[in-house]
């Protein structure tokens, strides 16, 4: 889902200064030990599933706005994921949500959390996200731009929100609520508070805001105190992006800020499996459990068949980016934000299943069956 973009060093070094009165180590109060992380990991079996969204859903607002929420694909879904072996999907959502329709989208989710686990699957859900288009607005949703990847997902909170002291309200609202909601609630895997901060969206870079990086530093600490408020039973994270290798500087203070405190690390990798394997081996030292909520990108050879065994091996959970083929056209490469493609390409990006369940291809899921143990029939 995500394009790689480096980050420049002197905005490393901006948001290092919005972020320099955060803590550090000891982090934020009530950051769970790592025996207690590591002790929630193990009761969970090794966790494979993937970042779902419903086919006939562009985005984080169609896929549970009153008007297409649609609890029967939901459930036709998720009921091949569970026959493919998947246990956990990363499912996002989006303040507007909360701010447009509280009670009914609280219902809709109490729904959705439901059927996830008549099937057996967790969802780990996101709350904000730096990705993609920085102007999201409620209601009926554009359509897909053709030939282009996930030409329609929003990022939460929107540019014009992420610093209005009026909205900070529903933000903390929208926070403690829908954590509030299943604080002790063992259906739901966990809490991704916000999708790689870190993130600059290049494609909308002539209405990204210049200030993005800053107002995220000072809002991502915020969520994380907003969030322990709760005292959920489930474990917070938060997705990092970048490996240091990619900095040449290091980590920057965002993701810093994320590492320290996360109760279980998350990371993504769209690497080989040789690079997948190394960003493991660059966080392990945490001493905590390590769930990669992003991978697979065929063409730049991160694979089912070539990243789920390292996961297996190494004891780390996978979501690969993409159930079902639908309106995000996930499927087709991010290059085609330059270059829209007239036809999907042979070799899908990423997503596993047709729109009508078919896997794109069965060696795939043969694979996922294989190493899940799930029934091979």
């Amino acid at each position: 889902m995500r394009r790689r973009t480096a980050l420049k060093i002197p905005l490393l070094l901006a948001v290092g200064t919005a972020l320099a009165q955060a803590p550090r180590a000891s982090a934020e109060p009530g950051r769970w030990p790592a025996d207690r992380a590591n002790n929630w990991y193990q009761a969970q079996g090794w966790l494979v599933g993937a970042n779902y969204i419903t086919s006939t859903a562009i985005n984080q607002l169609e896929m549970f706005q009153a008007g297409t929420y649609d609890p029967r694909r939901i459930d036709a879904e998720l009921g091949v994921a569970r026959f493919h072996g998947f246990n956990t999907m990363r499912v996002f959502l989006h303040d507007q949500l909360w701010a447009q329709d509280r009670q009914g989208f609280q219902s809709r989710l109490a729904q959705f959390v439901a059927i996830a686990a008549s099937h057996q699957i967790k969802p780990l859900f996101v709350l904000f996200d730096s990705c993609w288009d920085p102007l999201p607005k409620s209601g009926p949703q554009r359509a897909p731009r053709p030939g282009i990847h996930n030409s329609g997902w929003v990022q939460s909170p929107g540019a014009e929100r992420i610093d209005d002291r009026r909205y900070s309200g529903v933000l903390r609202d929208y926070v403690t609520g829908v954590l509030g909601q299943f604080r002790g609630d063992n259906r739901v895997l966990g809490w991704d508070l916000w999708n790689e901060p870190d993130n600059p969206a290049r494609v909308y870079r002539n209405v990204e805001r210049k200030d993005k990086m800053d107002r995220v530093a000072e809002l991502l600490p915020q969520v994380f105190r907003w969030a322990r408020s709760v005292d959920p039973v489930q474990p917070l994270t938060s997705g990092v992006w970048q490996a240091d290798s990619e900095q040449g500087q290091g980590r920057s203070a965002i993701s810093d800020f994320q590492l320290d405190n996360a109760d279980v690390i998350t990371f993504h990798s769209y690497d080989e499996p040789a690079g997948f394997e190394a960003r493991i081996n660059e966080l392990a030292p945490l001493g905590r459990p390590i769930i990669c909520t992003e991978y697979m990108a065929r063409s730049k050879g991160s694979t089912i068949e070539g990243i789920l065994p390292i996961a297996k091996r190494r004891n780390v959970g996978a979501m690969n980016w993409g159930l079902v083929a639908g309106k995000t056209q996930t499927y087709f490469p991010w290059d085609s934000w330059d270059h829209p493609y007239k036809a999907p390409p042979k070799v899908w990006f990423h997503d596993l299943l047709q729109s009508d369940g078919r896997p794109f291809q069965d060696s795939e899921m043969l694979a996922v069956r294989k190493l899940t143990g799930a029934r091979q029939d």
